[in-house]
């Protein structure tokens, strides 16, 4: 069974209210990939900020040398995981490749790679290695593609309106959720996700492929220096520069995240739930709720887990500010936590499954409440009773999927 609208169940209880989430080939259309640079941009503001490394040490900085990411990484330090394009300076947006399909009947569909199931075109694209999403062909979750001989896609269904104005509007100062009004900016017909596999190449790859315009010529999206038109491209394009033969580049806005204690950035591209496509300024696809949630790491899943923070401390300055209430009330990132992502776990998918949690009040009372940036910090945070569900409901998935793929780990 789906689940529900988010915002129709937030409406018939007050915890389910509380969300928001802050939550192909070698070459595609002629365009050959551009590869980053190997460094990653400093901590953002948002995560804190890069400290010295002399703090706390009575050496100069010049004193240090490399970080151990540098030589390995697998080991601590900054490592950009999607690496088809530049980060930019503030580690907040990535540059990538821009591509143009088209449907069957001919409309023009562009569209960004950001994870495949092929381990050979990962590396040879720049793109996250993602085995799992190999188990999300199940109902529209996956939507098949053709190869051409002019290497364009051609998709057989699956449909996007950019249209829509995104509209979101608090509730009252005192219970500001659920919003008053949750539209997403961008909604997919039932058909469309970004998941596509692509049925005439060996081995069927799946590559998540999120679609950033749809139907619009080059010369309508056209805008390489910002002041773009949200009516016709993803809310989270910065700029967006399409170029001769289907290729160019566009500009995606990041959101800081955790996982396992590092500090991360991913893109969020779409949701299977409106309320969170719109707060995530991300396109509404409800086939990805075919995808099973609930079951992350057993054999077959497709998804990793997503924790939620409703109520965590509030505060613009707040060093140990996160979660909903602080997105609404300080206009900042809520600071989710992941779990795996490539180079620290074996079990990294694009495809998250949202966690939602809240702090109970004996927690608060007893000054518990604070910043957690760790899945096993939360979870046993749950097992010891300090974070349960909604309104102290078990803790658990909430049968919405959200497709955000990582970027980059600053630590």
């Amino acid at each position: 069974m789906k689940p529900r609208s988010m915002l129709s169940r937030a409406r018939s209880s007050r915890g389910l209210r509380v969300l928001v989430v802050g939550a192909a080939v070698a070459v595609v259309a002629g365009q050959a990939p551009t590869f980053a640079v190997d460094d990653v941009p400093p901590l953002p503001p948002e995560l804190g900020g890069p400290p010295g490394p002399a703090v706390g040490a009575a050496v100069p900085d010049s004193y240090f040398g490399p970080m151990p990411s540098e030589v390995d990484n697998n080991l601590v330090g900054p490592v950009q995981l999607l690496r088809s394009g530049p980060m930019g300076d503030d580690g907040m947006s990535i540059t990538v490749p821009l591509y143009q399909g088209q449907m069957s009947d001919g409309r023009s569909v562009w569209y960004i790679l950001t994870d495949t199931t092929d381990r050979q075109n990962a590396d040879g694209l720049g793109l996250n290695f993602a085995s799992k999403l190999a188990y999300s062909n199940v109902g529209h979750a996956v939507r098949p593609a053709t190869l051409q001989p002019d290497t364009t896609l051609t998709f057989e269904r699956g449909t996007v309106d950019f249209a829509p104005e995104r509209t979101v509007t608090p509730g009252p100062a005192d219970a500001p959720f659920p919003p008053a009004v949750a539209e997403p900016g961008s909604v997919g017909d039932a058909d469309y996700s970004p998941l596509v596999q692509l049925t005439n190449q060996p081995g069927s790859p799946i590559y998540n492929a999120p679609v950033v315009a749809f139907d619009v010529t080059a010369e309508e999206i056209s805008f390489c220096e910002g002041d773009v038109d949200y009516s016709l491209v993803h809310d989270r394009v910065m700029s967006i520069c399409p170029a001769e033969n289907g290729g160019g580049t566009v500009t995606i806005a990041l959101t800081p995240i955790f996982s396992f204690a590092r500090p991360a950035v991913y893109m969020s591209t779409e949701a299977s739930d409106p309320m969170v496509a719109a707060l995530d300024k991300g396109t509404f696809a409800p086939a990805l709720g075919d995808i099973t949630t609930g079951r992350d790491d057993s054999a077959f899943s497709a998804i990793e887990r997503l924790f939620v923070t409703i109520n965590g401390p509030t505060g613009a300055d707040n060093p140990q500010r996160q979660g909903l209430g602080s997105t609404l009330l300080d206009e900042l990132p809520p600071l989710h936590v992941v779990g795996g992502l490539p180079t620290i776990a074996l079990d990294y998918s694009p495809l998250w499954d949202l966690n939602l949690g809240e702090w109970t009040p004996e927690a608060i009372e007893a000054g518990y409440r604070a910043r957690v940036i760790d899945e096993f910090q939360i979870l046993s945070l749950v097992r010891d009773g300090w974070i349960t569900g909604p309104e102290g409901a078990p803790y658990g998935s909430t049968g919405i999927v959200v497709n955000c793929p990582i970027v980059a780990r600053f630590l």
